[in-house]
């Protein structure tokens, strides 16, 4: 396919910005994880659920061939796609018997690599199979609920089974353990064991959280910031992150009071933005550069990391269809979004009963913010969703 095959494309001058082809797509197996990182950008937890079914996966993955040709790259992620080994094996064998060459990558948080002969076992599979790259996720977030040890020993053995260069490690500065243990500041100020809870491949029911025992993530005493405070502070200085899905809750919120608190913060860094600095902030060339897109195990569709605005749904209309027919001139919340950006959201939110915030983390944070309280008042029901990104 090319450019001139979409809708939105076909009117455009010859010089004008066009709507690039997807030539990748995460197909989100499941919004369970073991893990529910404040970061989270789908809001993925041990409560949340959704299984895509093989045949799901298949079409999106024909699809994405048809778009991008032998360009196509399919990464399998979650959620936590190792909750469900056997099923994330079933799809690769059934792309392989169907030849739509390898999958990209896979990703996970290493939670389930217990046993040395487990560990091999897998990643003899996934070779076998033509998984051309492995992403394991270690950060502070993650590390709240996963034992860096298994990650280590999951990290050591792929780098060696595999090769260097198809391991990859999202971040090696944690990994190697610089910086302050998440899991440490967990048992030393939560009552719960998170690596009791973690380190069973079983354990994907509900994880006790600090909630249970009357606390959040972001628990302020006299305004002072915690110790795991100072450790999100600090990752989002080390490696800056959107603040959407659950991370436009407390974290947005907690990036927000550092700013304002001048908590080791140099003058150059915006790390607070309010209102007046996103009200001429089009998302148009967000969703017209996006290399790609992420398909939830219900089939909706999602440009780049734009978690829970739905662009359609390949159980209704073929991903390549899909993108044909996008235009965002249209009406609607996408065609605003383009036109106006989040701030073009908040005058039909207030007349709603909508409260602006005084400041907000990024554009991101006010466009999330916004479609919560959207959703939450059934406003847009056809884009906003499911209602796992919301929850």
């Amino acid at each position: 396919m090319g450019l001139s095959d979409n809708h939105y494309n076909r009117g455009l001058g010859r010089d004008a910005p066009k709507f690039k082809l997807w030539r990748s797509a995460g197909l989100m197996l499941t919004y369970k994880c073991n893990a529910a990182c404040e970061f989270c950008y789908y809001h993925c937890g041990p409560d949340k659920g959704g299984l895509m079914p093989v045949e799901t996966c298949l079409a999106a993955w024909r699809s994405l061939r048809t778009l991008a040709g032998n360009e196509a790259r399919i990464h399998l992620t979650g959620g936590e796609p190792f909750l469900y080994w056997d099923h994330l094996v079933e799809i690769l064998r059934e792309g392989r018997r169907q030849n739509l060459g390898p999958v990209d990558l896979i990703e996970t948080n290493g939670f389930w690599a217990t046993e040395e002969q487990l560990i091999a076992g897998r990643l003899s599979t996934l070779a076998a199979l033509g998984m051309q790259r492995l992403k394991i996720s270690v950060d502070p977030f993650h590390q709240e609920y996963v034992d860096i040890e298994p990650v280590r020993a999951l990290a050591a053995a792929a780098k060696r089974l595999l090769g260097p260069d198809r391991v990859l490690v999202r971040w090696e500065k944690y990994l190697r353990g610089e910086g302050v243990s998440p899991l440490d500041v967990a048992r030393a100020s939560w009552p719960c064991s998170f690596v009791a809870w973690a380190s069973s491949p079983g354990s994907i029911g509900r994880m006790p959280m600090p909630q249970d025992a009357g606390e959040t993530p972001t628990t302020r005493k006299g305004g002072t910031p915690s110790p795991r405070e100072k450790m999100y502070i600090e990752a989002y200085r080390d490696y800056p992150f959107r603040f959407s899905g659950r991370a436009a809750r407390q974290l947005a919120q907690l990036i927000i009071d550092a700013g304002s608190l001048m908590i080791e913060k140099e003058a150059s860094d915006p790390i607070s933005i309010h209102q007046s600095s996103i009200i001429n902030h089009p998302c148009l060339s967000g969703f017209l550069g996006a290399k790609g897109v992420h398909i939830d195990p219900y089939g909706n569709v999602f440009s780049g990391t734009c978690s829970g605005i739905i662009l359609g749904n390949i159980n209704q209309t073929p991903l390549e269809e899909i993108w044909e027919n996008f235009d965002p001139r249209r009406s609607g919340l996408v065609g605003t979004l383009c036109a106006r950006g989040p701030h073009g959201l908040l005058e039909p939110a207030q007349a709603l009963g909508y409260q602006a915030r005084p400041a907000y983390a990024d554009k991101c944070h006010l466009c999330t913010h916004i479609r919560q309280f959207l959703f939450e008042h059934g406003q847009d029901a056809s884009v906003l969703g499911p209602r796992d990104c919301y929850a």
